[in-house]
């Protein structure tokens, strides 16, 4: 097909380039790459050029694909091989840091457990099939379907690759679109959006003078992880920041506070306005900007009526107030443990709230400013998605479910029956690179290519100002040549369907070479289209800039649970962890022996317990212990700690997979969110992670013991750390301190 009968404002929007960004002056129809003149011959890092020598590493840049914060790397690549990734100083996520994730997408590359060839239900076995009959197969089932009876489940996606996706799911007329991500800021951007305007403000810890951070692991896996380490870094240099982390169990983060407060889940809300209630009627900060329902509910929570509620020392808060007061401006977050309630909005807001009266909204809270490729923008992931699907399913309301990035049937909760209830969807064809939960109930696996194989562009979900899209580009040959690309199967999927506007493209790179060729001309600084491409691939990235917004504080009502964390039971805390994330990464043997960031334990599930919990229980570390709920019920090890809260036992995500998923995955531990309640959050329908009530009783113990790296937790006397007194370093070294 000529690309001339198509409109020019058409091919913007299939090129990605449509929204408020983009501009027809200047911009082109493609001239470069099509069907008549095929894939460019050489591609520098495929075919060697003259400068790659034998036994010397050549870097190229790409994306990281190991989570949702599509930071940006470098690959050394020596004989045609990629044999190590670091992070790309270019990019202003992660700076040129890169964490334990993206250092073991090698491992992810090379696993022995990669899926090599397309695989179809032949009764009650997947059998390896072709591309062809694959193709054929989904061809058939889809030819007719009306749009009500497609589904497609993704985890955040963004860039051309939504482009493409959006592109198929409005061929067949469908907006069932669940994007799903278990770890996620979905409460946060909610809240943001009702009370700033924005949904996902941009957090200055660099130019905080205090933190205050309600369950916010973002040195873990809250937000874009690496960029706040870079921004903590300048937070902890002189004057030194102070951090304050409100949790029910200890996190990255909250190992490297000042002052850590162990929370009973719940409470979080409680808290916060109690600080609040001490910000205005000790230290006469202002509620200007909030509604007269909040200012009451902030004049009702008085210190004896927190302390109550929480169970936090009353000099304790007084001293959080005064440490937010005198050390601004202060930033104040929320992460996991405040949102997973049916009551997290509440608690969030409440976090939102003393923003809003410690005057951090403009300064340490800025806007982000808007994508300006609306197709491109990041769509985030959330649980209220995987709710809502497994709701959907349970009525037979699809036909056809396709399944990419994502592995539901793991991450969802027994109680929403979600495994069951896919039983009533004729048709699921998943797109993986192992065989998983989901993969085991599917019709039709297509395998997909390695990050370091495909191509691809992405932008974060998480930017620091700035509207960067991140190039992918393959470090090296594909292993398999029954693999393929996740942009290369949407342009196949979209032909099939006679979508005649992708007919000129003879594969994703050509697609993605016609869509640099026709950005809008602003980005190109003058350079012609082979010259910016190659500064593209070189760089790894490309700044097309935001559209400017402020924020705009508004007044939300909200209230707060009285008999919140008041049940006599026990509540789990399933927390995440930088490594495993969830669950996604159990099949790699460096993040299996890389110690636990709290713990140091490695190849196994523990459950943290209060050592006063566990002597109540009558359990020692390495003792096994049944943790039941409503919904089911788990049997894992005890690791003693102080830095949880006694009324809460945390298991960490990541491990108990079924068999299939990878022979280094197999019998490895517990999946704490198997046995959560179907409890979700009342304004967002998030689910609500953090509030099942759970016995935890001594088990049968087994001949297995926890392995850990390290020894006590404790000096023994034998002054192996150092330390000074507050007053002193308050006088030597021009620090703040937290009583």
């Amino acid at each position: 097909m000529s690309f001339s009968k198509i409109k020019r404002r058409d091919f913007l929007k299939i090129m990605g380039w449509s929204g408020v960004g983009a501009t027809l002056a200047g911009c082109d129809m493609p001239s470069t790459v099509t069907l008549e003149e095929g894939k460019e011959e050489v591609v520098s890092y495929l075919v060697p050029e003259e400068f790659v020598i034998p036994g010397v590493g050549v870097w190229y840049a790409s994306t990281c694909r190991q989570c949702p914060s599509g930071c940006g790397i470098h690959g050394r690549v020596r004989e045609g091989r990629v044999l190590k990734l670091e992070g790309n100083p270019e990019s202003s996520i992660n700076k040129g840091r890169l964490c334990q994730m993206g250092q073991a997408g090698l491992q992810a590359h090379y696993n022995p457990d990669r899926i090599s060839k397309p695989q179809i239900r032949r009764g009650s076995s997947l059998v390896d099939a072709t591309w062809e009959e694959a193709y054929a197969l989904i061809a058939e089932k889809t030819a007719n379907i009306s749009g009500s009876k497609f589904a497609w489940m993704t985890g955040s996606v963004s860039g051309h690759q939504s482009v493409l996706l959006q592109a198929h799911l409005e061929s067949i007329g469908s907006g069932n679109h669940f994007v799903h991500e278990t770890i996620n800021n979905a409460i946060w951007a909610k809240v943001s959006e009702d009370m700033l305007g924005d949904s996902n403000p941009r957090i200055r810890l660099d130019k905080a003078q205090s933190v205050l951070s309600f369950g916010a692991d973002f040195l873990g896996t809250w937000g874009s992880p690496l960029h706040f380490s870079t921004e903590y870094a300048k937070f902890r240099t002189s004057p030194r920041g102070t951090l304050i982390q409100v949790e029910p169990n200890m996190t990255l983060t909250g190992a490297n506070a000042d002052l850590w407060v162990a929370s009973k889940p719940g409470t979080e809300g409680a808290l916060a306005l109690g600080i609040a209630n001490q910000l205005v009627s000790k230290h006469g900060l202002s509620m200007s900007g909030l509604s007269s329902s909040v200012q009451s509910l902030i004049r009702s929570h008085t210190i004896d009526e927190t302390v109550t509620a929480t169970g936090v020392d009353a000099d304790r808060i007084a001293d959080i107030a005064a440490t937010l007061k005198r050390r601004s401006p202060s930033v104040v977050l929320a992460g996991a443990s405040a949102q997973g309630h049916e009551h997290g909005y509440q608690c969030v807001a409440a976090a939102m709230v003393l923003n809003i009266i410690l005057g951090n909204i403009g300064e340490t809270i800025e806007s982000n400013g808007e994508f300006a490729y609306e197709s491109m923008a990041p769509v985030s992931g959330n649980t209220q998605s995987l709710v809502a699907f497994s709701q959907a399913a349970a009525e037979k309301r699809f036909d056809v479910v396709f399944f990419s990035g994502v592995n539901p049937v793991y991450t969802a909760p027994k109680s929403l029956g979600l495994k069951e209830n896919m039983a009533n969807i004729p048709f699921k064809v998943v797109f993986s690179h192992f065989n998983d939960e989901t993969t085991a109930m599917a019709d039709v696996v297509l395998p997909l290519a390695s990050g370091e194989e495909d191509w691809g562009t992405h932008v974060a979900p998480y930017q620091a100002g700035v509207g960067e899209i991140s190039i992918q580009q393959p470090l090296m040959e594909p292993l398999s040549k029954d693999t393929r690309g996740f942009g290369d199967i949407l342009l196949t999927l979209l032909k099939k369907r006679n979508e005649s506007a992708y007919e000129g493209f003879a594969d994703y790179y050509a697609y993605l070479r016609n869509a640099f060729t026709t950005i809008p001309a602003e980005h190109k600084n003058g350079a012609s289209d082979d010259q910016f491409w190659a500064d593209v691939l070189s760089t790894g990235l490309i700044d097309v800039g935001v559209i400017e917004k402020a924020l705009k504080i508004k007044a939300v009502d909200f209230d707060m649970p009285k008999d919140m964390g008041n049940s006599s039971d026990m509540v789990l805390a399933p927390s995440a962890r930088l490594g495993f994330w969830d669950g996604r990464h159990a099949n790699l043997p460096w993040l299996q022996e890389a110690p636990d960031q709290i713990s140091k334990v490695v190849w196994d599930s523990w459950a943290e317990l209060h050592p006063s919990t566990a002597k109540k229980i009558g359990v020692k570390e390495g003792d096994m212990v049944k943790i039941a709920s409503a919904s089911g019920e788990i049997n894992v090890k005890v690791y003693i700690y102080k830095g949880v809260h006694p009324d809460v036992v945390a298991v960490p995500l990541g491990q108990g997979h079924d068999a299939g998923f990878s022979r280094y995955a197999k019998d490895r531990g517990v999946n704490s969110l198997s046995i959560l309640d179907p409890k979700v959050d009342k304004m967002t329908g998030e689910l609500a992670l953090y509030s099942t009530n759970v016995k935890v009783t001594k088990a049968a113990k087994t001949d297995d013991v926890l392995v850990r790296f390290g020894g006590s937790e404790t000096q023994i006397g034998r002054k192996l750390v150092s330390t000074v007194s507050a007053d002193v370093f308050e006088r030597t070294e021009g620090g703040d301190h937290v009583a």
